[in-house]
Order: structure tokens, then sequence, then C-alpha cells
């Protein structure tokens, strides 16, 4: 195997830690990865730093073991590498380099008053989640290690200082951080000027360098591998790409940088993207943000998926075992998956809300999970697992309704990934039912978003002079994939309907929760 013509993708979800190694066809070769958990700590959410490294290099070493028996040679090099992680949040840095607070994650829902104040300034969507809501807040709230703040990036952004040096970053995560000019393929200098003017502060000064897709985002240093690998097998002198989001990185492992096409991912969390042909108005509930090479694209984000299903999932796990049944997890998830097709089309009467924090599409600031039912519901586990599945898609369902319905976005084909459509034919399914239109997922789509910058990185190494992302995906990447479209039943589309319907009825029950649980 010749490593050289190989690229490497590494992202870091809310729940794994992936490596997908592709061949020059594009093929993923090997694999590697590390399970974590955010934790809660002093009223936010965040992983420590050291648990990035931690996990970051058991993911590689993990991949190297792969790549070791399946080929019999030990992973010196790669042909191109790029990072990925969930996107927003907040790290900032002082002039030493010296971290100042704990890492926010996206999932703090504690930025109102700023996410407020800066969408009013803007005139443009700025979500609680975003990186520069972060720092407006602490701004407002004046936190004591503001005016030490020298360089503020994000999880990806700052993995990707640590193995290059480079203060960089490719333009789709950054257009979560601060809204993007898809002109100028760069932060928006009429909103840079207008925080100054609110602030005295200029952001170019503290924001990572903005790069769209194909750019080079430097190459991995000496001290870049052995942050990665601390065995010393690993050499430096591989190229780059920029970092992205893991959005982004959806979007590329999906085919979906196009206008007019979109992807649904499913995982913690969920979120649409959908690239857009026209301006669309300010709601709150929709993200405007960018493909890897700067389209603009409206994003309908929901913190929570499938954490409650897991949870579910855990709790029958435990029963199996009780009673002398135990069975693998991932064989108990397809079963009970499967088993959510045997029930009634609008879950015969049971309820589910999945928030295990706040909600910025329904307006929460807080989450309780909650499950309810009627007294005469049908209480089947074919039903108890399609409340669930349908739970998990209803924010987004919500925040989808306002795109197609209220600002007329077209969309061609939408295509899933993520943890949710693992079980082949379900997940899909139930999307088709909430969309009401077909719904493809690829046969990678399993490998999601590393999958997806290791597309980045080739594309970066590989492209030729004015080929477009859109057209390297089409021509060279996805034009022989195998893939499985389904449209949903039309009972499925009305049980959905009906199953919505319920749910935004009470959401009363939800939005009381916090106050009482």
């Amino acid at each position: 195997m010749n490593l050289s013509n190989t690229a490497l993708g590494i992202e870091l979800g809310s729940t794994r830690i992936k490596a997908v190694l592709i061949d020059e066809n594009h093929v993923p070769v090997a694999s590697g990865s590390f399970e974590w958990e955010n934790q809660y700590d002093g009223g936010i959410w965040t992983y420590p730093m050291s648990l990035v490294q931690e996990g970051l290099q058991a993911c590689f070493a993990d991949l190297a073991m792969s790549v070791r028996e399946k080929f019999g040679v030990p992973l010196t090099t790669v042909g191109a590498l790029g990072v990925s992680a969930m996107m927003h949040g907040y790290l900032p840095f002082d002039q030493d380099d010296r971290q100042l607070v704990s890492f926010r994650t996206w999932r703090n829902t504690i930025t109102g008053e700023a996410a407020e104040k800066l969408t009013k300034l803007f005139g443009f969507n700025i979500p609680q989640r975003w990186s520069i809501a972060h720092y407006y807040q602490a701004i407002l709230n004046r936190e004591a290690h503001v005016p030490a703040v020298a360089f503020l990036t994000t999880l990806a952004g700052y993995i990707h200082w640590k193995l290059t040096g480079e203060k960089v970053m490719g333009i789709g995560e950054a257009s979560g951080m601060f809204p993007i000019d898809s002109t100028a393929l760069d932060y928006d200098q009429g909103m840079i000027d207008k925080f100054r003017e609110q602030t005295g502060i200029d952001l170019r000064s503290i924001l990572p360098r903005v790069l769209p897709a194909g750019a080079s985002g430097g190459t991995l240093t000496e001290a870049g591998a052995r942050f990665l690998d601390p065995t010393g097998t690993l050499l430096p002198g591989i190229p780059v790409a920029p970092c992205e989001g893991d959005a982004g990185t959806g979007m590329v492992a999906t085919n979906a940088v196009r206008p007019r096409t979109g992807n649904v991912s499913a995982g913690t969390s969920d979120f649409a993207m959908i690239v857009t042909e026209h301006p669309l108005a300010v709601h709150r509930e929709i993200d405007m943000v960018t493909t890897p090479d700067g389209d603009p694209v409206a994003m309908v984000h929901c913190n929570n998926c499938t954490s409650d299903i897991n949870a579910w999932v855990s709790l029958l796990q435990e029963f199996a075992g009780l009673i002398g049944a135990d069975v693998d997890r991932g064989e108990l998830f397809t079963r009970l998956f499967n088993k959510a097709l045997e029930g009634d089309p609008d879950c015969g009467g049971l309820m589910s809300f999945n928030y295990f924090s706040g909600e910025g599409v329904t307006g929460l600031n807080e989450g309780r999970p909650i499950f309810a039912r009627t007294p005469d519901a049908s209480f089947t586990l074919a039903n108890f697992m399609r409340t669930h599945l349908l739970s998990a898609l209803a924010t987004l369902k919500i925040g989808l309704d306002i795109l197609t319905g209220t600002e007329h976005v077209a969309i061609d084909r939408l295509t899933g990934h993520g943890g949710f459509f693992k079980t082949p034919g379900v997940g899909q399914r139930l999307l088709s039912a909430a969309v009401g239109a077909p719904v493809t997922v690829l046969e990678t789509a399993g490998e999601g978003g590393p999958y997806g910058m290791a597309l980045l990185a080739a594309y970066m190494l590989q492209k030729t002079e004015g080929e477009s992302l859109e057209d390297y995906l089409d021509n060279r990447v996805f034009a022989d994939a195998k893939s499985v479209s389904l449209t949903a039943d039309p009972a499925d589309i009305e049980g959905f309907s009906a199953f919505l319907e319920r749910y935004r009825k009470a959401m009363p029950l939800e939005m009381l929760a916090p106050e009482v649980l």
C-alpha cells in the first residue's frame, strides 16, 4: 500500500472521536475510534483539553493498528490529512497561548442576552452556541479573562493549530464563529465594523484566518506529529487541509454542496443543511452558515437527538442482562429500531421530549427528558420506540417547515447520515415521513464526518486548477456511489403530522419541566 496516496480525516464528535483513511479512489480502507462524553462542570458543558489530546492519540493508535493489521506496514505518513470537530463553542487564549477558561461547547445555552443583542446589531441571526455569542456574553458578564483574550478559536481550530502551528480554519467552520460574506469568502466586514464600534474590539486581531476548501492549511510540524502520535512513528511534513466543522464535513460526505441539495446529520444532535439559491429573512430558528467552499447554507440545528434513545436502550439492555439474555448493544439497537416500524404511524397516543439540554428552535434554555402517555394510549414496545424516534426528529421538522414553507427554499435531494441512519431503512423512512420527500443514504454514510474530512484533504491534494469542490465530488467521488433512496408511505407521513401536532400542544409540559425537575 502506498501511504502517500491516502488521505486521513479525523473528527471529534459528541460521543466519539473517529479517524477514516481513504485510498486514491476515495474508498475507506482503515479506521480508528475513541469513545468519550462531555462533562457538566460548574454549569458548563465541556471537554477537558487533556481528554482531547488523550482521545486523539488513542484514536490515531487504533487507526495505526488497523493499518498494520490490514496492510502490514506502520502508519508513518499519509498524502494529506485534516481534522474536524463539533462546530461553535468558545476557546480563548492569551498572548502567551495559555487557555483562559474551560472549553464551552456548542451544547451550552448560556448566551441568550448576547445572541439577542448581536442579532439586532447585525440584522443577522446569531445563535447562542456561536463563538461570537459566547465571547460577547463574556464581555457583558464582565468576566475577568476577557481583557486577556488574544486568540479565539473552536475545538477544530485548536487542534489544527496544535498540528500545524497555523491559526487558520476552513470557511464552513469559521461561519459558526462569525457571519461570513460569501462573495469575499471572509468574515463579513460590515459586521466586524459594527462590533468594533460597539465594543472597541477589532475581531480580526483575535479570530482565525479564513480559508476555502482546497487551500493549504499548512503542514504537520514535528510537535504536531507528536501531539497526534507520541510513539514517533508518524513523520512531520504532511500537507494539512483547513479544518472544518462537522456540518461542513457532513455536507461533503453526502455530496450536498450544490444549491438545492441538503443533508440531515443525526446523532447526539441533529441538523439539516440546505444550500440556498436566494437570501433569507432573519429567523431565530435558522442559522446561516456556508459550505466548505463558501456558498450560503440554511442550517436547522437541534441540540438534542439520540441521547434519550441511547439512554432507553441502555435501560433495556440492563433488563435483558437481568433475565440472562445478554445481547450485543449494536444488535439491540437494530432490533429496537426495526420494531419501531411496527408501531402505529402516530405512535398510538404516546409522547416524548428528548431534551437533555436547551433547544434554540423551540426557545428553551434548559431541557428535561420526558416520556408521557394518556391512560388509553396503546402502550406497546413498538409504539414506545417509534415515539422516541419521532421525538428525535420533531424539533428538526419544526425548523424545516420555516425553510420550505415560509422561505420557499427548494430541495432537490436530501441525504441522511449519522448514527440515526445506521439501521437500514428505519431512520431514513421516518425522516422521509417528517419531510414528506425522498431521503437518500449513501453506502459510505456510516463513515460520516471523518470521511467528509478525508475527502476535503484529498481534494486539496488532487484537485486540478479551476476544479470546484462540487465538480470534484460529482465526477471523481460519487459518480458510481451506491445509495438507497426511500419515500415514506402516505400513512407514515400523516402519522408524523398527527404526532407533531400533539407534540406542539404538549410543549408547555417540557417548558415547565426545568422549573419542577
